[in-house]
């Protein structure tokens, strides 16, 4: 009677444990950008911005709140965390006039890289 007992509360807990455990999923997503000049090597020191257009009803196009910017380090990488997934838009500026751009989608829970090259 007490093993019956104790078996039962032993499977009760484990139910309750792959429950709990279940419902703690990792939904962030994350984003590396690599920024690279024509030749494919990393640039560093690239101010690096992403944000989200939005069209309004008129049909013109602003930027919504959701933004984030950054700088490349010295291997060209720049990282970012967002709690939801998106479409960004990528802008990265190097040294002069050097200007790329590039479009991301980000994936719940997922890490996305994406290369823009800065020319």
């Amino acid at each position: 009677m007490k093993i019956k007992l104790f078996t039962g509360y032993l499977l009760i807990s484990f139910l309750v444990l792959g429950i709990t455990t279940a419902c703690d999923k990792k939904t962030d997503c994350k984003l590396t950008i690599t920024t690279v000049d024509a030749a494919g090597v990393p640039l560093a020191n690239c101010k690096v911005k992403l944000y989200a257009n939005v069209k309004t009803a008129s049909g013109s196009t602003v930027e919504a709140d959701l933004k984030a910017e950054g700088t490349s380090d010295g291997g060209g990488t720049s990282t970012y965390s967002f709690k939801l997934p998106a479409i960004l838009d990528i802008k990265a500026i190097g040294t002069g006039s050097l200007i790329g751009t590039g479009i991301i989608k980000l994936e719940e829970g997922k890490t996305v890289t994406k290369s823009v090259t800065v020319k």
